[in-house]
């Protein structure tokens, strides 16, 4: 079987490729955008909601983009590829909870349902379903690579969707009020 998904790889390759490549360009993006961001004094005041929202969002691109370096190299066997994989995904999972926890402690903002849902839940189960895939890859590689491949593509539009919604909500709440 191990044969088998090595041979399926080359398949793939320009999905990880384009995956990739879009995952290291949106993080890019992410660091121009919060050094933007940072020289608003809302910002310098609440620094709890970069790690919370923004820092989560550029680690799923940085996800997304091992992820896709990881099945583009030219592995021998899958057997290393997979337990990386596995060990990514499931510190992805892990890294998940503490945001969750991270995210209920928060003090100056409530989460609420469609927070938890995009920056919370669904990127927790794209790890889940991530490392899914990377337990499914010596058993059943076809599939296996259409669930890593979905994983990844879930990664970047969560990736996407916060990063849009960190940008609006700091362009729509504009500059704090000046204080007399």
């Amino acid at each position: 079987m191990t044969e088998s998904a090595s041979s399926m790889l080359p398949e793939w390759s320009s999905f990880y490729v384009m995956t990739g490549s879009s995952a290291a360009a949106l993080t890019g993006l992410m660091f121009v955008v919060i050094t933007l961001v940072m020289n608003t004094e809302r910002v310098r005041r609440n620094p709890e909601g970069i790690s919370t929202f923004s820092t989560p969002t550029v680690m799923h691109f940085s996800a997304a983009l091992l992820f896709s370096a990881t099945l583009c190299a030219p592995w021998h066997t899958l057997v290393d590829a997979t337990v990386l994989i596995g060990l990514v995904a499931l510190a992805g999972a892990v890294y998940m909870l503490r945001i969750m926890y991270q995210t209920r402690r928060t003090r100056d903002y409530s989460a609420d349902l469609e927070d938890w849902l995009w920056y919370n839940i669904i990127p927790f189960l794209a790890y889940i379903l991530m490392l899914g895939g990377a337990i499914g890859l010596l058993a059943f590689p076809a599939k296996a690579l259409f669930v890593l491949g979905g994983g990844v593509v879930l990664q970047l539009f969560v990736g996407i969707r916060n990063a849009w919604d960190v940008v609006t909500y700091i362009a729509v709440s504009g500059p704090p009020p000046a204080s007399n």
